[in-house]
């Protein structure tokens, strides 16, 4: 007789959560989907450094017309390669990935992976300018 295996329906749904202002994520945060979902912005600040901490954010149904800013605790700590309107976009020792107001649109987005030491990140914008990394500082 063959055996059945189930999916525990319960792993079939990412935790989401939609964003409408400034927050400060922690490690427990970790693995979310989150939808920056407001015209004014905002800022995300990323939880200390804890290797396998993780997160996805995406640009929501509204559209910025200021600014979200994805922030580093630590600073200068962000690299990887963003590819934006099909130009790919270096990211080295970055302190914050920004979704740029009015050139942002629904669907843009970055995922941030930790390894304990720095964050990586990888994200697809589609107009010029979309999707930037920098460091202020």
């Amino acid at each position: 007789m063959p055996t059945t295996y189930s999916n525990n329906p319960e792993r079939i749904f990412r935790n989401v959560q939609v964003v409408t202002d400034d927050i400060t994520l922690t490690a427990a945060d970790s693995g979310k989907l989150i939808f920056m979902n407001a015209a004014g912005g905002g800022t995300i600040t990323l939880p200390a450094l804890k290797a396998g901490v993780n997160f996805e954010f995406i640009v929501g149904a509204t559209a910025p017309t200021t600014a979200w800013i994805v922030d580093s605790a630590e600073g200068d700590n962000i690299s990887g390669v963003l590819t934006v309107n099909g130009a790919l976009v270096a990211a080295v020792d970055e302190d914050q990935i920004n979704f740029v107001a009015s050139t942002a649109v629904s669907g843009d987005k970055i995922r941030l992976e930790c390894d304990g030491t720095n964050w990586y990140v990888e994200g697809l914008g589609s107009a010029a300018g979309s999707i930037t990394a920098t460091d202020p500082s």
